[in-house]
């Protein structure tokens, strides 16, 4: 480690410390320019998903990389370079230093794996496990079976999820007189829906930490407070780069309200609609949900009111979160889209049609000038163990239900 921290590598933590936004915040000299300015940044980074944003709200452009190659493009101090032709930089004398100079071989780094990862390294750290440091010793347990609440903290709060929960499961819901939240394009990943990354000061999620008394300096990050549905529910669909179609020349997690055609954001409109009993929907195109399979993407939809999505292909496993939240995935007929059918977002949506088993159901868009536009869409309740869940309302209500049966 000595080498590379002498590099500005410094240890600060492990698994997903710089993941999805948790990388810290820029200099803000850095980020003032780059906001004011609108620049387009560019990082490179070693991990197994690149998106805008990925890394840091400001960087747009993000570049996959080998770890090796992360330390190397941080020496040229660039990214528009070929590390194959171009000097990586000089030494003390002013020599030319190049990529091959300082990359090792095969048999380097078979003989460094060799000689220092060893069996006892292992059993060492895996001695003492379930023991862990005297941190974790030294918390307070409290007896009994059940989670003792904080209801002070901003970290853990009891999940609304079973808050309207029945003994008996639902069935099959009506979806009507629904108004559109978001209108999407293509490629909307977990990442622009799911809560992530640090928290802005003036985001919904900010404000309502300020209120209950926490400094900004203690905000941390969506992740740490994913066991605070408060917290995550306003940052869903908030991401920075969300291009929101419903409020064009927009980026972020804003929307605009209907009929009356406010500015708002996301949270704020879906808590207006909840407020009037007013189910909500999403348009999007291609690719929804791709990415990585967060959560969150699907439990802070379902915690804003969405009621269904209609998109024209899905991420896989995201579809099938949706599922678990009882959030109905619709897909468009091949060829057709939001577009193609000329759907504004600022109609009155229905699902006609919808009974146990099918597949297909009716899109049904009323305009404000009364013209309606109907249109068959699949419904991607592709198995019937995922029928099951839908109708409970959800995976959590499902396997709830089967506890107190047994």
């Amino acid at each position: 480690m000595d080498d590379l921290n002498d590099l500005g590598f410094n240890l600060v933590g492990y698994g997903c410390t710089t993941c999805i936004g948790n990388s810290g915040p820029l200099a803000s000299e850095i980020s003032d320019a780059i906001q004011k300015h609108q620049l387009i940044v560019s990082s490179i980074l070693s991990g197994n998903r690149n998106f805008e944003g990925r890394i840091h709200q400001d960087v747009k452009m993000n570049l996959l990389a080998s770890p090796p190659l992360v330390v190397a493009y941080a020496i040229a101090g660039r990214t528009d370079i070929d590390v194959y032709k171009e000097p990586l930089t000089q030494d003390k004398q002013g020599n030319d230093i190049y990529l091959k100079d300082i990359w090792p071989s095969v048999k380097e780094v078979s003989d460094l794996v060799k000689n220092t990862v060893t069996k006892s390294m292992f059993e060492k750290n895996y001695a003492n496990v379930y023991q862990g440091d005297h941190r974790w010793q030294q918390i307070q347990v409290p007896d009994g079976k059940l989670y003792d609440w904080n209801d002070t903290s901003t970290y853990i709060k009891k999940a609304s999820f079973f808050d309207t929960m029945t003994i008996d499961p639902p069935g099959i819901p009506s979806i009507k007189g629904a108004r559109c939240l978001a209108k999407l394009g293509d490629s909307v990943t977990t990442d622009h829906i799911s809560p992530a990354g640090a928290i802005k000061t003036d985001s919904p999620a900010g404000l309502y930490l300020q209120e209950n008394g926490v400094e900004k300096s203690q905000f941390n990050s969506y992740g740490s407070r994913r066991g605070n549905h408060d917290v995550m529910v306003r940052g869903t669909f908030a991401n920075i780069r969300l291009k929101n179609l419903l409020a064009p020349g927009t980026e972020g997690g804003v929307t605009r309200t209907q009929p009356d055609n406010n500015l708002a954001s996301i949270y704020d409109a879906a808590m207006s609609y909840q407020n009037q009993n007013t189910p909500l929907i999403i348009l999007a195109g291609k690719e929804y949900g791709t990415g990585s399979s967060r959560d969150w993407a699907a439990k802070g939809s379902l915690l804003l009111g969405v009621k269904a999505v209609i998109a024209q292909s899905y991420e896989r496993i995201h579809r099938s979160n949706l599922i678990g939240m009882g959030i109905l995935p619709l897909q468009f007929k091949d060829g057709e889209s939001h577009e193609s059918l000329g759907l504004t977002g600022q109609e009155i949506f229905s699902i006609d049609g919808l009974q146990d088993k099918v597949t297909e159901v009716t899109l049904v868009a009323i305009k404000d000038n009364g013209e309606t536009i109907n249109t068959r869409v699949d419904l991607r309740i592709d198995t019937p163990k995922e029928w099951d869940y839908y109708k409970h309302g959800g995976i959590l209500q499902y396997v709830l239900r089967n506890m107190l049966h047994q």
